[in-house]
Parts: C-alpha cells; sequence; structure tokens
C-alpha cells in the first residue's frame, strides 16, 4: 500500500514538472530553433545522468540486447514525444498543448487493454470519460471565444499524446524488468545522442554551426533549458518509471490530466494569458475525472470488470 502511495507521489510531482514545461518551452524558443532546443535539453539532462551514475557508484548491468530493449522503448519517449512537443509548441500556445496533451489517458486505456490486456472497471471508463469531457469542454469553449488553433499544431500535439501512450504502455513491463536508474539512463543518452546528432546535421547542411551555442548567451534560455534537462527530462523519465513499475498504465496516464491544469495555471500566472469562468468549470471535471479513475480501479475492480 506504501509502494503504492509512493507511486501516486510520484505521478503527482511528474505532472507538476510536465505541467510547467510547456511554458518553459516557449521560453526557450524564442531564442532557438526547436532541434537545437531539443539538443541543448538532453545534453543537460545527459550530464546530470552520468553525475548521478557518478556519485552513485554503481554499474549499471545490462546486456547489449537489454540496451536495444531500452533503446526501441527511447524511440517513443523521450525521441517522438518531445519532437512532437516541441515542434507543436511552435504552432500552438503553451496552455493549449497542455489542454490537448490530456487526451493520452484515451490512447493508454486502449493500448492497455489491447497490448497488456489490463482490466478496468466501467466506473474506471466512467471517470476517465468525465475528465477527457472536461478538457473537450475547454477546447470547445476557446473556439467558441474565438481563440485560432493551428490543426498542425494540434495534430502534432496529439501525435506527442500518442507516442506518450506507447511508452507508457511498453515501459510497464520493462520497469518491472530492469533497475530504473538504468532505463532512465539509457533514455537519456540516447535523447542526446538522437537530438544533437539531428541539429548538429542540420547546422552542418545550412553552414550555421556557429549559432549552435548562441542561445546560451541569453540569462531566461539557459534558467529554462535547465529545468527542462534536468527536471523535465531526467526527473520525469525516473518519475514515470517508478510510477509504471508500481501502478496500471492506464492509471498513471490520466495524470497527464492533472499537467494539463497547471499548465493552464502557468500560462496565467506567468504569461498573462486569459483565464476564464469556463477554465475553472472544466478544471474542476478534470479533477474529479483524475481521482475517480485511481479511486475506483481500486475499490471496484473484484467485482466490476467488463
Amino acid at each position: 500500500m506504501n509502494e503504492n502511495r509512493n507511486a501516486y507521489i510520484a505521478a503527482t510531482i511528474y505532472a507538476l514538472i510536465i505541467g510547467l514545461s510547456f511554458m518553459f518551452v516557449k521560453v526557450t524558443l524564442t531564442v532557438a530553433t526547436p532541434l537545437d532546443t531539443l539538443a541543448h535539453r538532453f545534453t543537460i539532462a545527459w550530464i546530470a545522468a552520468t553525475v548521478l551514475f557518478v556519485l552513485k557508484k554503481e554499474s549499471i548491468k545490462v546486456t547489449k540486447k537489454d540496451v536495444l530493449r531500452i533503446a526501441l522503448l527511447a524511440i517513443f519517449y523521450p525521441t517522438l514525444f518531445f519532437a512532437f512537443q516541441v515542434f507543436g509548441l511552435v504552432h500552438t500556445s503553451s496552455s493549449e498543448a497542455g489542454i490537448i496533451q490530456a487526451t493520452l489517458p484515451i490512447f493508454t486505456l486502449i493500448f492497455a487493454s489491447i497490448i497488456l490486456k489490463e482490466t478496468s472497471t466501467r466506473s474506471q471508463k466512467i471517470a476517465i470519460g468525465l475528465s477527457v469531457l472536461g478538457v473537450m469542454y475547454i477546447m470547445y469553449m476557446n473556439g467558441a471565444r474565438g481563440t485560432n488553433t493551428s490543426l498542425i499544431g494540434t495534430g502534432l500535439i496529439l501525435l506527442s499524446a500518442l507516442t506518450a501512450s506507447l511508452y507508457n504502455v511498453f515501459a510497464r513491463k520493462l520497469t518491472q524488468r530492469y533497475s530504473l536508474f538504468a532505463i532512465t539512463y539509457i533514455m537519456t543518452l540516447f535523447g542526446f545522442i538522437a537530438f544533437n546528432g539531428l541539429a548538429l546535421t542540420n547546422h552542418v547542411m545550412n553552414g550555421t554551426v556557429h549559432q549552435f551555442m548562441q542561445p546560451f548567451g541569453h540569462w531566461d534560455f539557459v534558467l529554462a533549458i535547465l529545468y527542462l534537462g534536468i527536471l523535465s527530462s531526467l526527473g520525469t523519465a525516473y518519475l514515470s518509471n517508478y510510477a509504471l513499475s508500481k501502478i496500471d498504465a492506464s492509471k498513471m496516464s490520466v495524470f497527464s490530466n492533472f499537467a494539463t491544469l497547471i499548465t493552464i495555471l502557468a500560462g496565467v500566472i506567468f504569461l498573462k494569458e486569459e483565464f476564464q469562468l469556463y477554465h475553472i468549470v472544466g478544471s474542476i471535471i478534470i479533477i474529479i475525472g483524475v481521482v475517480g479513475t485511481n479511486y475506483y480501479g481500486e475499490r471496484g475492480k473484484s467485482n466490476e470488470k467488463i
């Protein structure tokens, strides 16, 4: 029971960090390209992971076959997830992206039932549907107020939610086979190699290699990239892997809706984005759905499986 409680605490902290990350990504994009942002983000994350590795003084006991398995997982998260997210944020606002990202539980519930054969109760499904309804209500009201949305941005953020849900499902098995630090380190290393390779190749082809490190001349970029690298990349990878080793993938995914609330609040407080009554109503619906999903998952499995 204590392990489940710790898993929910980890998932909550994960949601808080992810919720704020959209705002920090928008900050980095004011002075850096999406690929450069990703490259610098995972360079910081890999350096931090390596420092932890040295301080822990323990070896990562994995075979080449194990590394391949984890690398395949890293294609979904962090590679595709963050790539779709960052390029999507070029075309949409941080709060809008956070709201769209909350569709993740739908995809995870579907994939978890197909791939992991996870069962869910009728009440759980209703609660997830309620949470998603809150997201849809906010998006509908945005449209009713004439808020401009980009199809490209929306599509890319939806794809990031799709890849995150696949990661949630496949990571569920790997987190029970390998150490959390081994998975997190290899995933971070994969992101470091992939994004730096892509960014530097792009600069070489365009003859702009000298521009690669220029964003570090801006203090707002430095602070944002440290947050994204250490907390949002490395920290969330460890927290999500820990939570997924203890609780079902479908339960973990619902915490993305908590991240949506944090994203909206961050937009209002720091980016001075508009906050209306319908945001409050939608947020309350989302919270009820998140709490209900986990409550009924624990209490009703024995007699409500369908």
